[in-house]
């Protein structure tokens, strides 16, 4: 199936969740925040949440500073 993460469209196993994502991307234990179809998705459910095609999915780091 393919969604868009961040504007550019990919292909991704069908039933992919969110938790798997962000294991896909080496994004995990980092400080990020996950938009899907212009709703935040709680990180409390990543991992009961799986994309559908045609998807929209933003994914945006926390960065730090002082």
């Amino acid at each position: 199936m393919q969604i868009f993460l961040n504007g550019d469209g990919a292909d991704y196993p069908d039933g992919l969740t969110a938790a798997q994502l962000v294991d896909r991307l080496e994004l995990r234990g980092k400080r990020i925040a996950m938009e899907v179809n212009g709703e935040i998705l709680p990180r409390s459910r990543y991992s009961e949440h799986t994309f559908n095609a045609g998807d929209r999915v933003e994914i945006v780091h926390a960065i730090g500073g002082g």
